[in-house]
């Protein structure tokens, strides 16, 4: 799933890439995926790009005051085209779901694998009428993000600290696998509840979070979303690096499952040495 990092990448390069250019075509491949009616993907023809930003995990194009964004989700991904397909995009007959074609013969498509679909875009003439932007919690990486507001998100919750730093509506932009960067590089448990961290902890989940989500941009910038998935993949310490050695102290890397997703850590680094209790294997082993 791409979080704020490669979506930032995105950002960066679409907005390079798009300065000056019009909209001349979108199409869909699938109807599912626009989440809005009104108005048509067709009102977007003829309006110049203005900019693209960034919301969380969305990312915003602005076509002179009318915003296509789009939502990646799990398996969704953009695929750039220097030199865009002649045929017209069909309906169901490949994992494209959205086309848009450029003035300068480019386009980009919007495509998801697998089964389980999340792929979202919509057209809006404000971000905010987005559901899910409206709920976004603050961007950890904008100037009012301080170890001060961090602190004020963390007081008397109850919440484990891998729940809460994946919830959107509270902190914008991490996801699975960062949440996982995160707390190895700050060595806390991914289970520890944010109400019962202390000053000093909090400051230190805080300069992890920073660092470790600079890391990752810095790593991502400049490169052709092609490249993205391969960059995130080769900056991870721990996430999908279950039985691999932890490259800071050499213990094995440990996984937690779950219904649907898994965490990484290590034991070592953030549990005391002390292995957590993987559930689902629990429950097989009964």
């Amino acid at each position: 799933m791409p979080e704020l990092p490669e979506v930032q990448a995105l950002v960066d390069f679409l907005d390079g890439r798009l300065d000056g250019l019009a909209v001349t075509g979108v199409e869909l491949g699938s109807i599912a995926v626009l989440k809005t009616y009104d108005p048509p993907p067709e009102a977007l023809v003829g309006l110049m790009v203005a900019g693209v930003g960034r919301h969380g995990k969305f990312v915003d194009i602005d076509c002179d005051g009318l915003h296509l964004i789009f939502h990646l989700a799990r398996a969704g991904w953009l695929r750039w085209s220097e030199t865009a397909p002649k045929a017209r995009l069909r309906p169901g007959r490949s994992p494209i779901a959205v086309r848009v074609r450029f003035s300068d013969d480019s386009s980009f498509d919007l495509t998801e694998a697998g089964t389980k679909k999340g792929l979202a875009a919509y057209l809006v003439s404000d971000p905010s009428q987005v559901p899910g932007i409206a709920s976004l919690g603050p961007d950890p990486l904008s100037p009012e993000f301080t170890v001060d507001v961090l602190a004020g998100i963390l007081s008397d919750r109850k919440k484990q600290l891998k729940g809460l730093l994946r919830n959107q509506s509270i902190i914008a932009g991490v996801g699975n696998a960062y949440s996982d960067e995160i707390l190895h590089a700050a060595k806390m448990s991914p289970f520890a509840l944010a109400g019962s961290l202390d000053e000093e902890a909090v400051a230190r989940l805080y300069e992890a979070l920073q660092r470790t989500l600079h890391r990752a941009v810095a790593a991502a910038s400049g490169k052709p979303a092609a490249e993205l998935k391969d960059a995130k993949r080769a900056g991870m310490a721990v996430h999908a690096r279950t039985g691999q050695a932890c490259p800071v102290c050499g213990d094995v890397v440990r996984e937690v499952s779950f219904a649907d997703s898994s965490l990484q850590y290590c034991a070592t680094c953030q549990t005391g040495g002390k292995p957590l209790a993987d559930r689902r294997m629990s429950r097989l082993l009964k």
